[in-house]
């Protein structure tokens, strides 16, 4: 099994360390994005592990949740891809262009 962090993932990841550097916490930025690729870790050795995501009952769409963020990733035989990394009050919305 293979793990892939999609741009919008790594996007969502910057924004997250950005947002926390601003506030003049960055070690608190920097132990959520620790928890964060913990969880997708854990993706790899139990791919269905994580919840499917209730906007779009997808069974392949799964999430964990890492208070206070919402970890989205497509599983697929031999591939995790992460797709989005949000706050979990947001409504879930996929990246327009394919997941690379």
């Amino acid at each position: 099994m293979e793990l892939r962090i999609a741009r919008s993932a790594l996007a969502d990841m910057q924004e997250i360390k950005d947002y926390y550097t601003e506030l003049g916490a960055p070690q608190v930025g920097k132990s959520l994005l620790e928890k964060i690729l913990k969880q997708c870790h854990v993706a790899l050795d139990h791919p269905d592990s994580g919840r499917i995501v209730p906007e779009f009952s997808t069974p392949a769409l799964r999430e964990f949740i890492q208070p206070p963020f919402r970890i989205v990733y497509l599983r697929e035989p031999a591939l995790i891809t992460i797709i989005r990394v949000w706050r979990s009050e947001r409504m879930l919305k996929l990246p327009d262009e394919p997941v690379k």
